[in-house]
């Protein structure tokens, strides 16, 4: 493929884990990449043989200004951003009652913030052309709230509910959106890129304590492999019709089905309860 024809991919978070397998197999298969970190010099080696096809560059999701000019340095070198790939984010841990606010307000500006501002930078060039994927990296969590997680489970929920949106409202303009949600992968999530409030309230030790255990007891033993959902990644992407939301890995999968199942099943127990509270002529 000539590298001027060559999709051009714009990957946030490729220090490690999803947005450095995926920078890899992006650059592997031929085509351009802007690959991002909050310190570029952890992406620079991404670009390897790949010559001008990779362009590293420093982008903190907190700072808004930065943003713009990651954007406009991208397209300035490749001329478009054919699908942006919001990965950057991380997990914040604790009890509800315990959690700080500081801690979760810094988890919304990166996770929930940065990637609606980032969003926004792009979105402008993608509805000009008519085309364009977005591909959000959410998580399990955006459909179910985990004992010790629920401020994680909050960020990614609000990611899940914007991107219904923005499907909406992309879908006459050409552009596809799609939410990716992992189940435990071995990625950096567990391990180095965790923040933890420690919970020390005796009532949250059989809950949000005990998750907060056994999440960083499990870190570079999850069943899920970056470099597998890397290729799934690459693979929706080139797809004519890109699925809405992608789930990985089985515990993903069978978390989240039974999750909607039981969901399903009590709004119909409550059926009757929730038709009769319209007005009578509504029926």
């Amino acid at each position: 493929m000539e590298s001027q024809s060559a999709p051009v991919w714009f990957i946030t978070g490729c220090s490690s884990g999803f947005g450095r397998e995926l920078a890899r197999e992006v650059l592997g298969q031929g085509w351009r990449a802007v690959v991002t970190a909050r310190n570029a010099e952890h992406v620079a080696d991404l670009a390897g043989d790949a010559g001008d096809r990779c362009l590293p560059l420093a982008l903190d999701l907190a700072q808004p200004p930065g943003i713009a000019s990651a954007v406009a340095q991208a397209e300035q070198r490749y001329g478009r951003i054919d699908v942006l790939v919001n990965n950057a984010g991380y997990g914040y841990q604790t009890s509800i009652e315990e959690g700080e606010d500081a801690e979760i307000r810094a988890q919304f500006e990166t996770n929930v913030f940065g990637l609606f501002a980032l969003t926004r930078a792009v979105l402008p060039g993608m509805r000009v052309r008519r085309q364009g994927r977005v591909i959000n990296i959410s998580s399990v969590a955006g459909f179910i709230g985990f004992q010790g997680s629920g401020y994680y489970a909050a960020s990614k929920h609000a990611v899940e509910g914007w991107s219904d949106a923005l499907a909406e409202e992309g879908k006459p303009l050409g552009i596809k959106v799609t939410c990716v949600e992992p189940g435990p992968f071995r990625t950096d999530w567990a391990g180095r890129s965790l923040r933890q409030t420690p919970s020390r309230i005796a009532d949250y030790a059989e809950t949000a304590a005990a998750r907060m255990a056994r999440t960083s007891q499990a870190s570079g033993r999850q069943a899920g492999d970056p470099a597998r959902a890397a290729r799934a990644i690459v693979r929706i992407a080139q797809a004519e019709q890109p699925p809405r939301h992608l789930v990985l890995g089985k515990m993903g999968i069978e978390t989240v089905t039974n999750s909607l199942k039981a969901r399903l099943a009590e709004i119909e127990r409550w059926r009757e309860t929730g038709l009769a509270t319209d007005f009578p002529e509504a029926g």
